[in-house]
């Protein structure tokens, strides 16, 4: 006889596969259950929460997870598994969703071939594929005359850098303009440059996006491609002065130094990697497989295509090189209340002479600083540790404008004639992320995939909603999980980001009184807020995807996000004609929609009583995030698509490879399920809908 199978967790495996051998009594505190491999076992069960019913073999490989009768945690990883190891797809819809499993590998399936095989096609009538999602965007542009947006999602190192390159390449294949000189070319073109200056290696991935970026790509009135506009956000500057353990500074300085030897780079003084501070401090100055000056001459050509000539490029590399050897400028402590700056440093001069700079005033002021009260000047000498801080500050204050200009200026270069008739937005902002320290940036980076998770679950809800209403079938308002509350203790009022914004205003705020008014605010009081027991540095919060610890020590000084007034002033003097824009009293901010779109916040954003205050990166988080995720205003504008990626872990086994996931990052597989208590609501919001929304035929 075939008894019924269900899925039993697995310390390993995550779940496995169990026959139940006997009835089940309401009652019955155990099952009698038979796993694959013969054993038998008396499997504990709590009568409120049975094990997971697994779905019938026909089922298993379905194409859309929505076709499963029973549509859960282990039957959604069990699905990808099977289509992934067995099949090697690496792609399945669930409903409106693509969910991509990162092979790690180059794939043969994204030929021109088989861009013209999906393109005019319908979703359902492909198989699953990236360019499924890339066509269903254009032609709903085409037949609705309505903007779309794809928004990729996805862990650190789950692809979805790439999978945007894919919709990007999809769209230029097929709106070919024939008229236009290289216009797609142009807006490919972007990408390397971008990963160049804003990509790294992380422990995660070799080629992670250290900054979100969203690119409107721009068509006519006849769908042609005719420009794009890219906006970034987030830069992780920390990175430019600091790198963890095997993983590496911007790819840009790793290629720059790989072609020092060039004669038309003598002048920039650089050698190996390994000879600068600012790239051998993760101790992994080199990536498996990757050939540097290879890739050198890559954005080489690239700038080039893009109209940005030798000059320009010569330009950039001159002020990437100064900061490399500004991180070799040795400061030298002189007691303990004081440091000073030797003028014969060989590194300093090459810096001063690389940006036409002072060297006696930037010794002295590196290692000064200036107060000023109402009646009078205080010079003040710094600690060497204070110094440290201030050069450093400064090759991340260059790093930022630097970035800024380059993009700015490839910008300028998709401009075009015109008016632009509609378009499609690829949003690619990088994963929820959590390492063994986590700072400012990973607070950033996972609040800012909160704000995506919320968007994604009203987009999706909502328009299941809309279908029964419109179908005029029987439904019950259910309310599915909502991740709001992390939100709010984020960002709003008396939230971490305000309390964070307060005491970056006391002139003698830090780190550890900031921590302390968290613990006093929301400790007992929040359940999604935790002090950890070992420590008072630190403080976790449950994000809808996992539980992160955050380490105090630099928020602050990362919100505030400021270098000291009087070295912005000796920048100024300076005769490099790229610092002319740069350290402008007011530069524009660039919001992540153009001018033309009001955008309505979708909270009130708190003003500050001192007007003359800079804004916090903080601040600037919760400006950005709510003018790109104002659900109505969104909603009207654009229509989503939503592509998820998944990060396999391939395990080399004798036998097949089998597919592993690792249960830490489970909630990313699962999406749009979560792991945490709320799991079953989600799952369970199909029963008010009668099943309709899992398995509408």
């Amino acid at each position: 006889a075939h008894w019924t199978e269900v899925w039993i967790p697995h310390k390993e495996e995550v779940w496995q596969s169990a026959e139940i051998t006997k009835n089940y009594k309401a009652g019955d505190s155990f099952l009698h259950v038979q796993l694959e491999d013969g054993t038998e076992l008396n499997y504990i069960v709590d009568p409120d929460a049975l094990p997971p019913l697994r779905n019938p073999d026909i089922l298993v490989g379905e194409n859309d997870l929505t076709a499963l009768s029973y549509l859960h945690e282990p039957a959604v990883l069990h699905n990808l598994k099977v289509r992934f190891v067995e099949s090697k797809l690496i792609y399945t819809y669930s409903g409106i969703i693509l969910v991509a499993v990162n092979p790690y590998k180059q794939l043969p399936i994204y030929g021109d071939a088989i861009i013209h095989a999906y393109s005019g096609q319908n979703m359902g009538d492909m198989d699953p594929h990236i360019f499924a999602v890339a066509e269903e965007a254009y032609k709903q542009m085409a037949r609705n005359n309505k903007n779309q947006s794809i928004i990729v999602s996805g862990e650190s190192g789950a692809g979805k850098t790439v999978s945007a390159r894919y919709t990007m390449r999809y769209f230029a294949t097929v709106s070919k303009s024939s008229s236009n000189a290289h216009v797609e070319d142009k807006v490919l073109a972007s990408n390397p440059i971008t990963e160049a200056i804003g990509n790294a290696k992380t422990t995660r991935n070799d080629n992670s996006s250290r900054f979100g970026k969203y690119t409107e790509i721009s068509f006519d009135q006849s769908y042609q491609i005719i420009g794009a506009n890219m906006r970034t956000y987030l830069l992780e500057k920390s990175r430019v002065v600091f790198q963890s353990e095997n993983e590496r500074n911007y790819h840009i300085f790793y290629q720059l130094c790989a072609s020092s030897m060039l004669p038309e780079f003598n002048h920039l003084k650089l050698g190996s990697a390994e000879e600068f501070n600012y790239t051998r401090m993760g101790g992994s100055t080199v990536i498996e497989g990757v050939d540097d000056r290879a890739n050198m001459v890559e954005t080489q050509k690239t700038f080039a295509l893009l109209g940005l000539k030798g000059d320009f490029q010569m330009d950039v590399f001159k002020m990437l090189a100064a900061i490399l050897h500004l991180g070799n400028v040795e400061i030298a402590a002189v007691g303990d209340e004081r440091s000073s700056i030797s003028l014969e440093d060989k590194h300093l001069n090459i810096f001063c002479e690389l940006l036409d700079l002072s060297c006696d005033k930037m010794a002295r002021w590196l290692c000064h600083r200036k107060i000023t009260t109402t009646s009078e000047t205080v010079i003040k000498p710094m600690t060497r540790a204070q110094a440290v801080n201030a050069r450093d500050a400064l090759a991340k204050k260059i790093y930022s404008h630097l970035f800024d200009f380059i993009v700015e200026r490839i910008n300028q270069s998709l401009q075009f004639p015109g008016k632009q008739h509609t378009f499609i937005g690829v949003l690619d902002i990088y994963g929820f992320e959590t390492f063994d320290v986590n700072s400012f940036e990973q607070f950033c980076i996972n609040y800012a995939n909160e704000k995506l998770q919320q968007q994604f679950n009203l987009h999706v809800f909502k328009l299941e909603q809309e279908e029964y209403m419109k179908e005029d079938i029987p439904w019950t308002l259910i309310d599915f999980y909502d991740n709001q509350p992390v939100i709010d203790l984020i960002e709003a009022k008396m939230g971490i980001l305000e309390l964070l914004d307060e005491e970056c205003l006391l002139p003698h705020g830090t780190d550890e009184n900031w921590l302390q008014k968290l613990y006093n605010n929301f400790v007992n009081k929040n359940a999604l807020f935790e002090k950890p027991r070992m420590s008072n540095t630190s403080f976790i919060i449950q994000h809808f995807a996992d539980k992160v610890e955050y380490k105090c020590e630099g928020f602050l000084e990362k919100n505030r996000d400021t270098v000291r007034e009087v070295l912005i002033e000796i920048l100024k003097e300076s005769k490099f004609h790229l610092f002319e824009n740069f350290f402008q009293d007011n530069p524009v901010s660039s919001l992540p929609f153009s001018s033309t779109i009001s955008i309505k916040s979708a909270r009130p954003v708190l003003k500050s009583p001192n007007k003359q205050l800079r804004m916090t990166v903080g601040s600037k988080i919760v400006k950005i995030l709510n003018s790109y995720t104002p659900i109505d205003d969104f909603e009207k504008r654009v229509t989503p698509s939503f592509v998820r990626k998944v990060q396999a872990m391939l395990n080399n086994r004798e036998d097949v490879p089998q597919l592993m996931l690792d249960t830490k990052y489970l909630f990313q597989v699962t999406f749009p399920f979560t792991p945490s208590a709320h799991a079953l609501e989600t799952i369970q919001v199909p029963s008010s809908f009668k099943l309709g929304f899992l398995t509408r035929v």
